[in-house]
């Protein structure tokens, strides 16, 4: 079957509920996951760590130093925390409304980890200090050096969304899309074929 523009559809593979029903269970585990392991980390830090008093691991490649953090990353945004969890509840729902066509279950691994990076920190700007919704978020991974003067200090959730984005960003650039299909380019067709050479969808 051709669709317009000269893309092909695979007829013989069809998506079912199965597939559907998979991909969203792999989605909500894998947030559950995020958010357990950021809780975690978070909990161990700050009964371990003292502020000011940084732990130099793996040779100085790593160092935990507790931080509490008002702002995104790079303390951006340090005096409009109120805003952040806003942002995390549509961020939410968008991931919520992605999730009734999802089919892939790369791009479920890859929501997931956006949806439970972005739960980790909510939590934090919620249920920590000093008020809800101004909660600071607990950050404690430095690379390099003791306070991020390499790079900015970040925690378990934040690297959850970076993987998380990253991965959409592969998942598109290699044609694989939410609904399970996959776009590829065919060859040129030969001189004289009826058919014109386009993208062809399949399973992903």
């Amino acid at each position: 079957m051709q669709a317009v523009g000269g893309t092909t559809l695979n007829a013989d593979e069809q998506v079912t509920p199965r597939f559907a029903t998979r991909a969203v269970a792999v989605l909500a585990a894998t947030a559950v996951v995020a958010v357990v392991v950021d809780q975690w980390v978070k909990h161990l830090s700050t009964e371990n760590l003292e502020p000011g008093e940084p732990v130099r691991i793996l040779g100085g490649l790593i160092y935990l130093s507790l931080l509490r953090n008002s702002g995104a990353a790079f303390s951006f945004g340090s005096g409009i925390t109120w805003v952040f969890p806003l942002i995390t509840f549509v961020v939410v729902g968008v991931i919520v409304w992605m999730a009734t066509r999802l089919r892939s279950v790369p791009w479920a691994i890859s929501l997931g980890l956006v949806l439970g990076g972005a739960l980790g920190n909510l939590g934090d700007r919620l249920f920590r200090a000093p008020a809800v919704f101004h909660g600071h978020v607990v950050d404690m991974i430095s690379v390099f050096a003791p306070y991020g003067e390499k790079f900015a200090v970040f925690n378990i959730a934040d690297s959850c969304l970076t993987v998380g984005v990253c991965l959409a960003v592969l998942l598109e650039l290699t044609g694989r899309q939410r609904d399970g299909s996959r776009i590829t380019k065919e060859s040129p067709a030969p001189a004289g074929a009826t058919d014109p050479a386009g993208a062809t969808e399949d399973k992903a």
